[in-house]
């Protein structure tokens, strides 16, 4: 081989080996102080785009199990209200038994349908009044929640229907009317009774099938919890550092670093072999 100072092959070749092992020691440091693996596209454009996906749909997950968390507490405020309109009613059926049986002063009587009108008046209110994050809560209409991954086939919408409550209108369905119920004479109180206890039994299928849809709303809260702590771990395993390798890497780049540069520094020196021939 012969000498010569234009080109330095030798230090050409020492410098970028260096500075390939300069640029992967920083990579492993800064590994190393992420705890990530990916910090970069440039490290894993494949896994980053694949965390990133996952990322997602861990956070529509999050919200899904929040929205679900949502309709529970909506529907679980109706169904304590509904308690509150089965304990009226039940004081009611006492007063149109008590009344259907005969025996009472007008002024009793009068005591009486004036206690139950109150009785129903509540009834009203409670279905005006019951609201959960200002929203009324006894609607005809249904109120979807919406339960997803993020993605068009992993969305579920699953639909609630409290009903509605007025004094005309108690219970499932179509609901009992009461509005039009009297405590004034024993045939009207007889009326009363049947239908009072017509509507203790629709409001406990109205609260059977609202305790069905709180049931479904906390499966689906569960599931979309599950979900998300398994796509998290997915996560995990494609962008933590590996700190086994990656402390491993840094020992062998350390090494590298420092038989580079003397590398670099030796061959640098060769040039200088050639001063000995001009003397």
């Amino acid at each position: 081989m012969s000498l010569g100072i234009l080109t330095n092959v030798a230090a050409t070749y020492a410098e970028n080996n260096l500075n390939q092992t300069q640029s992967s020691l920083q990579n492993v440091l800064q590994q190393l102080s992420s705890g990530s693996r990916i910090n970069s596209g440039a490290d894993d454009a494949a896994g980053l785009s694949i965390a990133d996906g996952l990322h997602a749909n861990q956070a529509a997950l999050n919200q899904s199990a929040q929205n679900a968390q949502n309709g529970v507490g909506l529907l679980q405020t109706a169904d304590g209200a509904l308690s509150q309109v089965t304990n009226l009613l039940d004081r009611a059926v006492t007063l149109a038994t008590e009344a259907s049986n005969g025996g009472l002063t007008a002024a009793q009587s009068t005591a009486a349908d004036t206690e139950f009108q109150s009785i129903l008046t509540e009834i009203g209110n409670i279905g005006t009044t019951t609201n959960y994050n200002s929203t009324a809560v006894f609607s005809a209409t249904a109120t979807d929640f919406v339960v997803s991954d993020g993605t068009a086939a992993g969305t579920t919408t699953i639909a609630a229907t409290v009903g509605a409550l007025t004094t005309a209108n108690v219970g499932a369905g179509t609901g009992v009317d009461l509005s039009a119920q009297v405590l004034t004479s024993q045939a009207a109180a007889q009326t009363a009774m049947g239908k009072i206890t017509t509507a203790i039994a629709d409001v406990a299928a109205q609260r059977g099938a609202i305790g069905a849809n709180i049931n479904q709303l906390n499966a689906a809260a569960n599931v979309a919890s599950s979900e998300s702590v398994n796509l998290s771990a997915a996560e995990s395993v494609i962008k933590s550092t590996n700190y086994g390798q990656a402390t491993s890497d840094l020992a062998k780049y350390q090494v590298l670093n420092q038989t580079g540069i003397s590398a670099l520094a030796q061959a640098n020196s060769v040039a200088q072999e050639v001063l000995k021939l001009l003397q």
